[in-house]
């Protein structure tokens, strides 16, 4: 696809031969993988290991100069809902809710009118995808839902309530991924709280961790920022902003957008916590998001490898994919982040992501 290299803008704090190497190998992923533009980072609980942005910011740009850089946002997917883990975290240490709270408890009025399977669902059920509620991961199940009316609070509202009469969904697996779970777990936080999930991600993430983050897509929000791409007729395009395609109402699920030096920011705090340290939550409660359960916690897949305790997450809306992995048990993470959500781009991430533990492990 290229023709040129990809631009570079790294921040390395390893030798320069290890640099050159590791540049030369991400070249290679994003050419091969037909990738515009790739951020990474590894990080520990004390200092961040690594730390690039490169490229650019749509595939139609490739014959100018690189223009990736440093506090360039990408949107997150579905790592947003470690995110609103961490709210609802805050929340429940602050004693406004418990992780056993039931749903129907904060809404008795609408108790009547719901599926009877979801009467004692809790918020600890939906944050770990184990209350049965129908996935939304799909376009089309959207499509199908009324027309609600009203901010984004609202609606949100109004589809929790819709939601919460649909059937259960029924498998003999140990979760039923759901989006929508999460949207409904936020309407709680917003009960407990008196406060919008948007308010309060932005009180809780922008104005105490001193995180930036921008709802939806980054070229929907700011001017200058990568775009989204995916396949059409087979050849990969940017997205423009003005795309007819609302995440509004799984927003506190998956349609939060950071910079690499943010997001790490954010998964530091989270090593941090699981080495022992408090920080704006206490070290338990950061063991309890990431250890609680088996194969799905509270934001975050958990599972144990050759012996190694591992949290990671993809999050994809078709046009960004983004993978972040802990080792929780050499206390490391490493995430990789993408502009395009292909199936090619995916492949790019894990290869990268490949080379980043094959240098830091």
């Amino acid at each position: 696809m290229f023709g040129i290299l990809t631009g570079l803008l790294l921040i390395f704090s390893f030798t320069p031969a290890l640099a050159q190497n590791m540049e030369s190998q991400a070249d290679s992923i994003m050419k091969i993988r037909n990738i515009p533009e790739m951020t990474f980072a590894v990080v520990t609980k004390d200092r961040v290991l690594a730390k690039g942005t490169r490229g650019y910011h749509k595939v139609t740009d490739v014959t100018e100069l690189p223009n990736a850089r440093p506090d360039d946002l990408f949107h997150l997917g579905s790592n947003t809902k470690a995110i609103t883990g961490f709210i609802a975290a805050a929340l429940v240490e602050k004693g406004k809710i418990n992780w056993d709270t039931r749903f129907f408890e904060l809404f008795p009025n609408l108790v009547n009118h719901s599926n009877r399977n979801y009467h004692h669902v809790t918020l600890e059920d939906l944050l770990t995808h184990s209350a049965g509620i129908q996935p939304f991961t799909s376009g089309a199940e959207y499509q199908k839902l009324p027309d609600f009316k009203g901010n984004k609070k609202a609606r949100r509202k109004e589809f929790a309530k819709h939601v919460l009469t649909l059937p259960v969904v029924e498998n003999n697996k140990a979760f039923s991924y759901s989006n929508a779970g999460y949207s409904v777990a936020a309407v709680m936080l917003e009960k407990v709280s008196g406060k919008s999930w948007e308010k309060l991600i932005a009180d809780i993430v922008r104005k105490k961790l001193r995180l930036d983050f921008a709802f939806g897509w980054p070229n929907r929000n700011r001017d200058n920022q990568p775009y989204g791409h995916w396949e059409e007729k087979g050849k990969l395009v940017p997205v423009s902003p003005k795309t007819n395609y609302d995440l509004s109402l799984a927003e506190p699920a998956g349609d939060v957008s950071m910079n690499i030096e943010n997001y790490a920011k954010f998964i530091q705090m989270n090593i941090e916590g699981l080495a022992g340290r408090h920080n704006y939550l206490k070290s338990e409660t950061y063991q309890y998001l990431h250890g609680s359960k088996s194969e799905y916690t509270i934001g975050w897949v958990n599972y144990t490898k050759n012996g190694v305790q591992i949290s990671e997450h993809a999050g994809s809306d078709g046009t960004f994919f983004s993978f972040v992995q802990i080792d929780r048990t050499k206390l490391i993470g490493y995430i990789v982040i993408v502009n395009s959500g292909t199936a090619s781009a995916q492949e790019g991430v894990y290869a990268m992501m490949n080379i980043l533990k094959s240098k830091f492990y």
